[in-house]
């Protein structure tokens, strides 16, 4: 089971270097940063981001989660992508979604939102095809990305849709759900598999962005767990905690984590909900329980 851990979204950019090179320190196998450009709370971009972290760590992965892919036309999306697995000396994971939760940030950024799912269809092979070094054509004439990747780099798709799973079976190497339950895991995993095997693919493994409220007691994390997730989404998520959101004693975060593994999502990104001021307390806790 491979462990990252999701920068805070609400954390000021400036510090994301500190906050990543702890994690390095903790053991963390990843470092992962979500991003929006319009969003209901403080949110970095991703790639600018981890690309901060990279300056200050050495061995963790570097994992966008996700980039919002509609939002970027694919050329600058592979250029950005490639620039900061070269800063990073090939640790640079890419993980995209389709988005959608703030329809004003499409519509800020000049992108109808009932478009966003066409939109990361066409640009995904677009963009593993830059990244490879293949020829992209455009206006009828072979372009290349320049600088490439330091090698390959690996795709999460993000979404617990089936149109994701099946996105995940077309175009990644990795399908990341989020507020799932591990048997939902396990039969999304399965179904991407099946695409991948239609399209004559390599098998995808399984991920998950695991929200996960940290506390004394089980009760108190699973109070945590619904007032912070009404807050991140605006809406009552409290028929949801006890099958999808891991939370306890690290210990029992941790036992949960690895039900999940068990059904297929062999790389976990622990994303704390914390009470103000416990964010250290609920990671180190974590790192100290795997």
């Amino acid at each position: 089971m491979r462990v990252g851990l999701m920068l805070p979204s609400g954390a000021d950019a400036a510090e994301v270097p500190a906050l990543a090179a702890q994690a390095e320190e903790l053991g963390y196998d990843l470092v992962a940063s979500g991003e929006h450009v319009l969003f209901g709370s403080p949110t970095s971009n991703a790639f600018v981001a981890l690309a901060a972290a990279a300056a200050t760590t050495s061995r963790v992965g570097l994992l966008s989660a996700v980039t919002l892919l509609p939002l970027y036309p694919p050329a600058l999306a592979a250029k950005m992508a490639a620039t900061l697995d070269r800063i990073a000396g090939g640790r640079f994971e890419l993980g995209v979604g389709v988005g959608g939760e703030n329809p004003d940030e499409f519509a800020a950024c000049g992108v109808p939102v009932s478009a966003r799912g066409r939109r990361m269809d066409e640009a995904l092979p677009v963009v593993r095809a830059y990244l490879a070094g293949d020829a992209v054509p455009v206006d009828g004439r072979p372009t290349r990305l320049d600088p490439l990747p330091t090698g390959p780099v690996p795709v999460w798709v993000g979404g617990r849709s089936e149109a994701a799973m099946r996105r995940a079976g077309r175009a990644g190497e990795v399908w990341m759900p989020y507020l799932c339950s591990p048997d939902r895991v396990e039969r999304g995993l399965r179904l991407a598999n099946d695409v991948a095997a239609e399209q004559g693919r390599g098998p995808v493994t399984g991920g998950l962005l695991a929200w996960s409220a940290v506390a004394d007691t089980r009760a108190e994390a699973r109070t945590l767990a619904v007032e912070t997730l009404q807050r991140i989404y605006g809406q009552d998520m409290s028929g949801i905690v006890d099958a999808c959101v891991p939370h306890g004693t690290p210990d029992e975060v941790v036992a949960r984590f690895r039900e999940y593994a068990d059904a297929g999502a062999e790389q976990i990104l622990f994303g704390p909900l914390c009470a103000e001021g416990d964010h250290e307390t609920a990671i180190r806790g974590v790192a100290e329980a795997l």
